[in-house]
């Protein structure tokens, strides 16, 4: 689904990636861990296009094979590449319905999206009072990831960033979108970026990434990422 080709990003003149080259496929689920100040997150905004960031000439991003090393942010999430962020902010005036309405014209009639918000917010225990408000008006940490979540399915994606979505999240919540993501993984490649394995407890990826100084060091299945949380990066 999308392939990374000699990928080697900077900002403000320090390279942050080095030269990576990787293939995320189809209807997978992948998690990438790594020390802090590995890239990880840096990995997840130049897939996303952050203007940030800027490519080495040879790197290469190609998504249903085709190039999209020059697409603006906008371009790329209409080919269905979602970022969720560590921290959403709150969108003061602006609900979760008018922002996917907006996102969404033409595509979805407005009361089918309201209706597919409804339902979804019911299944990931969203209050009702939450889906009325500004979007991330006075939600928790938890919250907020779970309307993530949400934004990412009502628009159709096909290639979802979840970067730290078990940060700020208690159990319980976790394990209602670990087991909500695992009801719509099909036909769509996840990539989970976390510090922790405990969320992968609950959805376990079919690949797990260790990156490093800005590279791919080690590559493994869920049982890499347990390695991790025992013996820490020094020792993989």
């Amino acid at each position: 689904m999308l392939q990374l080709k000699n990928l080697t990003v900077s900002v403000a003149d320090k390279k942050i990636l080095d030269d990576i080259n990787f293939n995320f496929k189809d209807n997978k689920v992948y998690a990438i861990m790594g020390p802090n100040g590995s890239g990880k997150s840096t990995l997840a905004y130049a897939i996303s296009a952050h203007p940030f960031y800027v490519y080495d000439k040879k790197s290469k991003i190609f998504f249903n094979k085709k190039n999209i090393t020059d697409l603006s942010p906008d371009k790329r999430s209409k080919l269905g590449i979602f970022l969720s962020f560590q921290s959403p902010l709150a969108l003061n005036g602006v609900t979760v319905f008018q922002l996917l309405r907006i996102a969404l014209t033409g595509k979805k009639d407005p009361l089918a999206i309201k209706k597919e918000i409804e339902v979804l917010a019911k299944k990931l225990h969203i209050k009702k009072e939450l889906i009325g408000r500004s979007l991330n008006d006075g939600a928790s940490g938890g919250e907020k990831k779970k309307l993530e979540l949400l934004q990412a399915i009502v628009l159709e994606a096909k290639f979802l960033i979840f970067d730290e979505i078990d940060t700020g999240v208690d159990v319980d919540a976790l394990k209602i979108m670990a087991t909500f993501l695992n009801t719509v993984r099909s036909d769509k490649t996840i990539l989970l970026i976390t510090h922790y394995n405990r969320i992968l407890k609950y959805i376990k990826p079919d690949e797990v990434l260790i990156l490093n100084s800005g590279k791919i060091v080690k590559t493994g299945n869920y049982k890499l990422a347990e390695n991790v949380e025992k013996t820490g990066y020094q020792n993989i």
